[in-house]
C-alpha cells in the first residue's frame, strides 16, 4: 500500500499528525514518543506508514523509522495486540527498550504499557522473543545492566570484570559472557575461578 508519506508537518488533532502532501492532508495515526520528534508546523517531514484496512476505516500508522515500523508489524502480529496496541507499546518506551524488554523476558516493564495486561506482555515475549536480533546498542544496554544489577563494590566489580575477560579469551561473545556471568550470585564465591566455573556451566 503507502510505504511512507513526505510532506508538510500542519499540526496534531487528538493522537493524529496531518501531513500535508501535495495539497493532500493525511491523518497519520503517531506515538508519543513520535509525537515528540515532529518538526515545527509547515517544516518538512516523513514518516514510513502501515495501512490498516477494517470494514469500516482506512488508518495509516506512521513512524520515523523502518526499523520501528518493522518492531510495530511484529507487535502486531501477536495475538490480542491491534495496531492501537502496538502503538501503545511504542507510546510508552521506545523500539530499543521494547526490543531489550522482549529479549530480556521482562514482562512487568511491557505490562506497564497502557491497555496491556500481565498475560498479554507475556504473550508478546513468548511470540516475538526469537525473531529479534540482538544488535550493539542492545547490547551495550545488556552489558550496562548486568553491571548495575550484579556489580555493587569494587572488590565484585573486579571479580566479575575478570570472568567476563576469561569467558572473551575462550572465544566467547561479549554479549554471551556477560549474560553468563549476570546470572551468577557473585555473593557466594570469594575467587573468580569459582566464578568462572559457573559461567561455563550456563554457557554449557
Amino acid at each position: 500500500m503507502i510505504a511512507f508519506v513526505e510532506g508538510k508537518f500542519e499540526g496534531v488533532i487528538e493522537d493524529k499528525a496531518i501531513i500535508n502532501v501535495n495539497g493532500i492532508g493525511y491523518n497519520v495515526m503517531i506515538s508519543n514518543r513520535t509525537m515528540e520528534t515532529m518538526p515545527l508546523l509547515g517544516n518538512n517531514v516523513k514518516l514510513f506508514t502501515y495501512t490498516a484496512v477494517r470494514e469500516d476505516s482506512i488508518s495509516l500508522y506512521g513512524f520515523n523509522s523502518l526499523d520501528e515500523l518493522d518492531l510495530f508489524k511484529k507487535l502486531i502480529s501477536v495475538n490480542g495486540i491491534g495496531p492501537k496496541g502496538g502503538l501503545s507499546l511504542l507510546s510508552f518506551t521506545d523500539a530499543d527498550e521494547l526490543k531489550f524488554a522482549i529479549l530480556n523476558g521482562d514482562s512487568k516493564l511491557i505490562s506497564k504499557a497502557p491497555g496491556i495486561g500481565k498475560k498479554t506482555a507475556e504473550r508478546v515475549i513468548l511470540d516475538l522473543k526469537d525473531k529479534l536480533e540482538w544488535n550493539n546498542d542492545l547490547i551495550n544496554m545488556e552489558i550496562k545492566n548486568a553491571s548495575s544489577e550484579k556489580i555493587n563494590t569494587g572488590h565484585l566489580d573486579g571479580m566479575a570484570k575478570e570472568a567476563v575477560e576469561a569467558l572473551l579469551a575462550l572465544g566467547y561473545g561479549s554479549l554471551e559472557a556477560n549474560k553468563a556471568v549476570k546470572n551468577i550470585d557473585i555473593n557466594s564465591y570469594d575467587n573468580v575461578e569459582d566464578i568462572l566455573k559457573e559461567a561455563l556451566k550456563f554457557l554449557l
